[in-house]
């Protein structure tokens, strides 16, 4: 089993056998704690609510080892902590997690601005994140980390991604620092109208894997 417990924003941890994984550790997760035994840290993409060097800091003055999994334009840019750089079509094992990424580019915010590299992770082939996109993973998800809102999206857009994956076990909400409280109220409704399995995490919560 493992632990998934839901912070801020875009980030997420996931325990298992008292080893720990950070996914997208950025500056609007303001209230990720002072975290132990983190073995590997994975950032989807180089946007600052993703990637922020303060976090890395953070997470490094407890867990100096733990590795960081990015593409190449981040993983160049991190001093705080050994790097690992990952690419679309790569799995790798770290402690208990093994982890698989998808996609490739952030999804477009405007034509006029530059492409960005995301990564899309399936941990454990149990739980999905897509980061900044809408890539759908080749195999079945069981716990998807769903994104809410943004400036690069449609609620529609969030739906159809929904129905895609189609997750058996669990869908909760990420990216959505920008929605007031009645906002999220409006996304849980239309979300969860989606999928039977839609929940907001306010708690930590076991999943498989």
């Amino acid at each position: 089993m493992m632990k998934l417990t839901k912070y801020g924003h875009a980030c997420f941890t996931v325990t298992k056998d008292d080893a720990t994984l950070v996914v997208d550790p950025g500056n609007w997760s303001t209230d990720t704690p002072d975290l132990s035994n983190v073995v590997a840290v994975v950032i989807t993409h180089e946007h600052a609510d993703h990637f922020d060097h303060e976090q890395l800091q953070k997470i490094a003055t407890h867990c100096p080892d733990a590795t960081v999994f990015a593409h190449e334009s981040i993983t160049n840019a991190i001093s705080e902590l050994p790097t690992h750089s990952v690419a679309v079509g790569d799995t790798v094992t770290v402690g208990p997690f093994t982890l698989s990424f998808y996609g490739g580019t952030h999804a477009t915010i405007y034509a006029d601005y530059p492409q960005t590299a995301n990564l899309g992770v399936m941990v454990n082939d149990t739980l999905y994140y897509p980061g900044d996109s809408f890539a759908v993973p080749d195999k079945p998800v069981q716990v998807l980390a769903l994104p809410a809102s943004a400036p690069w999206m449609r609620i529609s857009e969030s739906m159809d991604f929904c129905k895609a994956v189609d997750a058996s076990v669990l869908v909760f909400p990420t990216h959505d620092a920008i929605l007031s409280d009645v906002g999220k109220s409006l996304a849980d409704k239309l979300l969860g109208g989606i999928s039977s399995h839609y929940k907001r995490l306010v708690e930590p919560v076991e999943i498989d894997g």
